[in-house]
């Protein structure tokens, strides 16, 4: 399975906001959202990601306000993007390799969605219960 087929069953929605918004404006719109990490983009330009794990780790554990800081001081610069020809085994590996929970999704440098761990590990299930539909099958015959 691609990432496109994941895509096209999730949808494609990208939530984002701006680096110059405050943590506490951007945990509202996730909030709002029912999402666990934000894109930020300026410009069309993806310039990095904001999770629950940064604010976690980044705003309450070292007392911050989140009122007072910026998403650019805390967003993760580096971010780790696959395309829709990307296959699932793929991205499982890069996930656990490098130990993010989203991947978003590019096409010519477009940011056209955003996959997470918990819809990589649902059309892996799919999958799995495809092959077993199957195997049962064959054997029944």
């Amino acid at each position: 399975m691609k990432v496109e087929q994941i895509l096209a069953k999730k949808g494609k929605e990208v939530f984002s906001v701006l680096p110059t918004i405050t943590v506490y404006e951007a945990l509202g719109v996730m909030s709002e959202k029912n999402i666990g990490a934000i894109l930020i983009i300026e410009d069309t330009v993806l310039k990095g990601i904001l999770s629950e794990r940064d604010y976690a780790r980044k705003i309450a554990l070292k007392a911050k306000s989140s009122k007072k800081t910026f998403v650019h001081e805390i967003m993760e610069e580096n971010v780790l993007t696959v395309t829709p020809a990307d296959d699932l085994d793929y991205c499982m590996e890069l996930m656990n390799t490098k130990r993010v929970r989203h991947l978003p999704v590019s096409d010519n440098n477009i940011i056209i969605g955003i996959i997470s761990i918990s819809d990589v590990v649902k059309a892996i299930i799919e999958i799995q219960k495809e092959t077993i539909k199957h195997l049962d099958s064959y054997i029944s015959q």
